[in-house]
């Protein structure tokens, strides 16, 4: 089932069960969703936005929210700071596993393969690969300095 509709289903049963904070979650989901679709109709793509900008879209929420999160609890706000982490979780039901470090490392060696990659000008080739094929699976902040470093072994 696609993203989209796995949201919409889980947003009834949350309504069903008549779980709040779940809801609310949910709903900030559509919405971002939504807004997106609304951008990409403006750009001249009527069918909106696709499973893979979903995905983007979701781990932008996560970062965000991890990002509140830690503010939170640096002002003392622990309170603030479970609520963003109960909505990273329910984010997190939607984004396709993380890859493991030997993964990630195997990915990266075969980006690197597949785009011919020999400098670390192809540095942008090699990560676009990698966001296509595995957006919401592995953390691009921590994948680049390893892209970085393969290239510049060489």
């Amino acid at each position: 089932m696609e993203l989209r509709a796995r949201v919409n289903a889980a947003i009834k049963q949350a309504m069903k069960d008549k779980a709040q904070v779940r809801l609310t979650t949910l709903r900030l989901i559509n919405a971002a969703i939504k807004d997106r679709d609304i951008a990409a109709r403006g750009e001249g793509r009527e069918d909106g936005v696709d499973d893979s900008e979903v995905l983007a879209i979701l781990g932008k929420m996560t970062k965000q929210r991890q990002e509140s999160a830690r503010a939170y609890e640096e002002g003392g706000r622990l309170d603030l700071s479970e609520r963003e982490e109960a909505e990273i979780e329910i984010i997190a039901e939607f984004l396709p596993r993380k890859l493991s470090d030997a993964e990630v490392a195997e990915a990266v060696d075969e980006a690197v393969q597949e785009v011919g990659a020999e400098s670390i000008r192809d540095m942008g080739r090699v990560m676009g690969v990698l966001k296509t094929k595995y957006t919401g699976q592995m953390d691009f902040g921590a994948v680049g300095p390893m892209v970085k470093d393969r290239l510049c072994a060489g």
